[in-house]
């Protein structure tokens, strides 16, 4: 395969994951879906009503702002809160989906700051929950200016901030996990107020297989297993979320589904392709760390001064430690 027919194949691969991943974050922002991942794993949801979460509490009406061309104009937005933070320093961050809601059973409004990604590759080649607590850390130091200023920190609003992983490794699947900010006393005994500290949780959903979601997985897991699915059928889609979850089908939401499912086949196929080429790839990389191990034993050296011998880059050295630990 040429250098060019291979680039083309990589753009067009490239162009079907864009789509394919804009149709996902449409149907993500749906108040529904969004309700049912706020029942689901924020503990301030958890004894509201799906329509009451979706119509009562989350601010606005939800779509991804981060798209540049929404399929059409009378789209529900939510207004008033960008999907993108940035400094001088640290650059641009585009969050997928963004929004306010209002925490309930309160004396007070209380706003939380709530984004939601979806992570289409777990393993990016660093550790995912980083980069979580990053999102998360710049959804608070971005408020400075906009919900308080100064020395007022008493208007910092709760963030959180929301992963959800179609194809997260085997250990991963089938979860929910929350990371948060909570209060120990190792020296005496102390009892600060929880809305003083509890001001960001992070949340990774680990989806199943969409072939064992059906007996594996249970409510927002399931829900989003097959929503996020490229196997289940649109009809069987459309079934099980009108059915199982009275989500209510409106007429985007029903475009997004199509699109998605459209996309999905192009996916696929393209991926095919791209994977012959990756195994190719894959195959040299074994047979180059085989050789380090060789000569590792042989000559009785480091994996450093084998790799320093065999002349491997240094921004190529990571990967062969990680593929002889492997073996």
């Amino acid at each position: 395969m040429g250098v060019e027919a291979t680039l083309a194949e990589a753009i067009g691969t490239t162009g079907v994951n864009a789509k394919y991943d804009a149709a996902c974050k449409r149907l993500l922002s749906e108040k529904y879906i969004l309700a049912w991942i706020m029942k689901s794993c924020l503990t301030e949801y958890q004894n509201c009503a799906i329509n009451e979460i979706a119509e009562r509490y989350i601010e606005g009406q939800p779509s991804v702002e981060s798209i540049p061309i929404a399929p059409d104009k009378t789209n529900p937005v939510i207004r008033g809160l960008r999907t993108e933070d940035s400094s001088q320093s640290e650059g641009a961050i585009t969050y997928d989906v963004r929004f306010y809601a209002y925490a309930p059973g309160t004396k007070k409004p209380i706003r939380l700051i709530i984004n939601v990604e979806s992570q289409l590759n777990y393993n990016a080649g660093y550790p995912l929950l980083k980069r979580a607590i990053f999102y998360g850390s710049r959804m608070i130091s971005s408020q400075y200016g906009t919900e308080f200023t100064n020395a007022e920190y008493t208007g910092i609003c709760k963030v959180y901030s929301i992963w959800i992983c179609p194809s997260p490794p085997k250990h991963h699947q089938n979860t929910i996990t929350r990371y948060h900010i909570a209060e120990e006393n190792i020296v005496g005994h102390v009892k600060e107020d929880l809305e003083n500290y509890d001001l960001m949780t992070v949340i990774i959903l680990g989806l199943s297989d969409p072939a064992e979601a059906e007996e594996e997985s249970v409510g927002i897991l399931r829900l989003l297993s097959v929503l996020l699915s490229s196997e289940t059928a649109e009809a069987e889609k459309k079934r099980i979320l009108r059915d199982d979850y009275a989500i209510p089908l409106t007429e985007r939401m029903e475009r997004s589904l199509t699109e998605m499912c459209n996309l999905s086949q192009g996916v696929e196929e393209k991926g095919i392709a791209k994977g012959l080429v990756k195994g190719r790839a894959e195959g040299r990389a074994e047979a180059t760390a085989t050789l380090i191990r060789n000569l590792m034993d042989s000559a009785s050296v480091s994996i450093e001064k084998a790799m320093s011998m065999l002349k491997i880059s240094e921004e190529d050295r990571a990967k062969y430690i990680e593929l002889l630990e492997r073996q």
